[in-house]
């Protein structure tokens, strides 16, 4: 059991304060990856929460290789991000209010893998056509990301 499970059996769904990472990564012609999420069932950026010990940086490398099967990725942090629009409650009825690392990420030389434990696929997309079904998080952060 992670951390977070271990928070929940303690507090429910209550809403709980939570670090996190997520990275825009482009491929050559500028189209943004997305992975389809399991547990919200839409498409999201890369990333997730930290664990104990772990940096942003920590935390970001560990998704990218986790959910991506990528080992080798260099990062530039882009931005943190906070507050009431960071307010996601999950399907399960958890409710977090994030603070997020965004990292522009580039993925060095390897192919891309899903896990298919917390993601299902993953797909490029250019920027003037992203898909409907994304995620609010997702949402806030290109918002962000393309003032």
């Amino acid at each position: 059991m992670g951390y977070i499970e271990e928070i929940r059996g303690l507090t429910g769904s209550r809403p709980l304060i939570l670090n996190s990472a997520a990275a825009i990564i482009k491929n050559k012609k500028d189209e943004l990856l997305f992975v389809f999420r399991k547990d919200t069932n839409n498409w999201g950026l890369c990333g997730g929460y930290m664990e104990l010990g772990e940096t942003f940086e920590e935390t970001i490398l560990r998704e990218i290789r986790e959910e991506l099967h990528v080992a080798d990725s260099s990062l530039k942090l882009y931005g943190i991000f906070s507050g009431k629009e960071f307010y996601h409650k999950y399907p399960n009825g958890d409710q977090v209010y994030s603070i997020i690392a965004l990292f522009e990420v580039r993925i060095v030389g390897e192919a891309i893998k899903v896990d298919h434990k917390e993601i299902s696929t993953f797909q490029y997309f250019p920027q003037n056509n992203l898909p409907d079904n994304i995620t609010k998080t997702t949402k806030m952060l290109l918002k962000r990301y393309y003032q």
